[in-house]
């Protein structure tokens, strides 16, 4: 049973309540935002995901005013990666474990939260934090996917839920469901996650009002001894090598981000993520380009029947998704206006496709890459020697974190830039030819979870550098035409406005815009945590606010971090002449190296297989890297570790999505484990 609730401050709080709940139900929108685009209505603002807000009341020259008018305890630990939506005067966001809050946007106040009790051992399916990209709002009702993957219709006044629907079609496999859903001609549209341990990714969508399937679409082909869904799945099963037996592993595809929509085409867009297991060779043994992973794929929102695909990564052996921002607009290129969809996905390079019929149309490097050296006429990557070396370890440029992640991409047709966060998070892949899929060994990367890459990782150290930045670049000319470079990798989406301003959150704590037509600072505020979730605007009775939600996490963030403030998952609201003041900030402490416990370092060796296999994308290396959301063991307590087995096995933390390793790990293999903590920090503490 799902928990909602309303928790007014006071009875003037109350009777705020009443008033947005009664406006809600009359559809007095108008009474609330009059200018054009003043509400945040969709995920990326409109259809077409540009996140460009056509406000301008904010400005280069006045930006320097602007200050806090509130702020919102989200009240959660982990990484908060929404988009705030904004309609008729209320904000809808999400925290952590897929919570809704309705929050009223003049005051700060809750109205209402809705949260569908994810169990919290779904956790241990969700590869990259417990977190969701928030809701869509249509005709009244707030939807929103769980992380265990029921897509929920909430009604957008009282909170309750309207109706509920399983989307996942085989409980067996590790889905989760960490997307914003989409509504497409009344019909909400969502995907799935979960290719690093072994799906077949497909999106469904569903009848707004009834929640009543509508179609469905695979991204890879199933079984081939049975019959394929349609043409689509039979074209593709051609591109992949039946003798590695694809679909036992699922294949992957999985659609759990960007998608976008063109009324006049009537066409939908969505991208594609990374082929499972990673290797290509172990998927797929006889190559092949293995449709429809790390693809565009155009598809008819009334049917949901393929129209056409262009393949960004064919034959994926890097984890190089395709699931990031999509972006619509029509740009003149060699002096034709061209309807184009822009794309900078994992593998770094910034696509323009068109829109109309899937034909390449060019392709730059938008930082250093080592995998390819571009693409031809033709829109095939021109590999490099050594990309897919089986028998040596491959530094990968962009690695599996990806040259721009999840984080919001957007797009300003004033200044015709796109603005997006690149990075680099170094990272070794070498074949894992001992990989079976679920046979997991010790020292395969979480394998002891369920993950299924069939490559390891970092056998050897990495030698590529890390960095952060903050690009601008032009689609037509395809090239950067200013950058900003960031403390680290793992900054938050962008925002570009009317107003000439690109604000972004980073993750040394701090939101600043900068100018966007020649990238200068010109304000910023500390967020008391880490920022990965992308801004919006919107305008309330004549003044237009920014908003931000807060909370450091995702992949990245569970084990690193860049700041060492603390706060918990915070929505901020500013505008020109705010004076609220900012929330208390703790400062993170973190506890001395581990150490007086005994083990015996002939464990170390294999502790450290067992841990590769079953805690390092949590934790980290103990002692080397600090810990994001979650403690780094290394600067463990000595009787947590001395007592490690009382976490492990049932403990306390399962209530907050640690796994229970009950009948996974032995008493033996949890001593190995301590060894291998105890080992590494001793030898990392200072020489005395």
């Amino acid at each position: 049973m799902a928990r909602r609730s309303a928790r007014p401050e006071s009875l003037a709080g109350a009777a705020r309540q009443t008033l947005s709940a009664m406006l809600l139900a009359l559809g007095a929108s108008a009474a609330l935002a009059a200018s054009p685009g003043a509400e945040w209505r969709s995920h990326g603002f409109d259809d077409a995901g540009t996140r460009f807000s056509p406000l301008k009341q904010i400005t280069p020259a006045n930006v320097k005013d602007l200050g806090l008018v509130w702020s919102y305890d989200l009240e959660s630990t982990r990484g908060v990666e929404a988009t705030p939506i904004v309609v008729d005067g209320v904000m809808y966001v999400t925290a952590p474990w897929s919570v809704v809050h309705a929050i009223d946007v003049r005051s700060g106040r809750r109205l209402w939260t809705y949260d569908p009790e994810v169990p919290r051992a779904h956790a241990k399916n969700a590869c990259c934090d417990v977190v969701n990209r928030g809701v869509a709002v249509h005709k009244g009702v707030v939807y929103v996917a769980s992380l265990d993957g029921r897509l929920v219709a909430i009604d957008a006044a009282s909170g309750k839920r309207r109706w509920e629907q399983d989307t996942i079609i085989d409980r067996a496999r590790p889905y989760t469901v960490t997307g914003a859903p989409r509504v497409f001609k009344d019909k909400v549209i969502i995907g799935n996650g979960g290719a690093e341990y072994g799906v077949r990714g497909y999106i469904t969508a569903y009848d707004a009002d009834s929640g009543r399937q509508a179609w469905r679409w695979f991204a890879v082909p199933g079984d081939p001894s049975q019959p394929f869904e349609d043409e689509s799945m039979a074209k593709a099963a051609k591109t992949w090598d039946p003798s590695g037996r694809y679909w036992e592993a699922g294949g992957g595809g999985t659609m759990w981000n960007s998608m976008v929509f063109d009324p006049e085409l009537n066409l939908m867009y969505v991208g594609t993520g990374n082929a499972s297991p990673w290797s290509h060779r172990q998927r797929s043994p006889g190559g092949g380009d293995n449709l429809y992973t790390a693809s565009i794929v155009a598809l008819d929102p009334d049917t949901g029947k393929y129209v056409w695909h262009y393949q960004e990564t064919p034959g994926d052996n890097w984890d190089y998704t395709s699931t990031q921002d999509l972006i619509l607009a029509d740009l003149r290129i060699d002096g034709k206006l061209r309807k184009v969809v822009m794309h900078a996905p994992k593998n770094g390079f910034f696509f323009v496709v068109d829109r109309t019929n899937g034909a390449f149309i060019s392709a730059k490097n938008f930082v250093p890459v080592n995998w390819a050296k571009g693409y031809d006429r033709n829109g095939r990557p021109i590999e490099m020697p050594g990309a897919r070396a089986v028998e040596e370890p491959f530094d990968a440029v962009p690695g599996p974190f990806g040259a721009h992640n999840w984080h919001s991409m957007s797009f300003s047709p004033q200044t015709g830039l796109a603005y997006f966060p690149a990075q680099n998070v170094p990272l070794v892949l070498a074949e894992d030819k001992t990989w079976r899929h679920n046979q997991a060994q010790a020292g395969q990367p979480m394998a002891g979870i369920g993950w299924n890459l069939g490559m390891q990782v970092n056998s050897r150290a990495p030698t590529s550098q890390p960095f952060g930045r903050l690009i601008a670049w032009d689609p037509v000319k395809q090239k950067e035409v200013w950058r900003k470079e960031h403390v680290s990798p793992w900054n938050g989406g962008t925002l570009v406005t009317a107003g000439n301003l690109v604000f972004q959150g980073t993750a040394d704590a701090r939101l600043i815009a900068y100018d966007a037509r020649d990238g200068k600072e010109l304000w910023s505020s500390p967020m008391g945590t880490g920022v990965i979730a992308a801004p919006v605007s919107y305008e309330v009775d004549g003044r237009q606010y920014v908003s931000i939600a807060v909370g450091w996490g995702g992949v990245y963030g569970q084990t690193q971090r860049a700041t060492e403030r603390n706060i918990p998952g915070t929505v901020y609201t500013f505008a020109l002449g705010g004076k609220a003041p900012l929330p208390e900030f703790a400062h993170r402490q973190l506890n001395a190296l581990v150490g007086g416990v005994a083990y015996d370092p002939a464990d170390v060796a294999a502790g450290t297989a067992l841990y590769v296999s079953n805690c390092v994308f949590c934790h980290g290396v103990p002692g080397v890297d600090k810990g994001g959301n979650l403690p780094n063991l290394g600067y463990s307590a000595p009787e947590t570790i001395e007592h490690l087995e009382r976490f492990v096995f049932k403990g306390p933390y399962m209530a907050r999505g640690m796994p229970d390793f009950s009948g996974h790990l032995s008493d033996e293999d949890v001593r190995k484990i301590k060894a291998f903590i105890l080992g590494t920090a001793d030898a990392v503490r200072p020489k005395k």
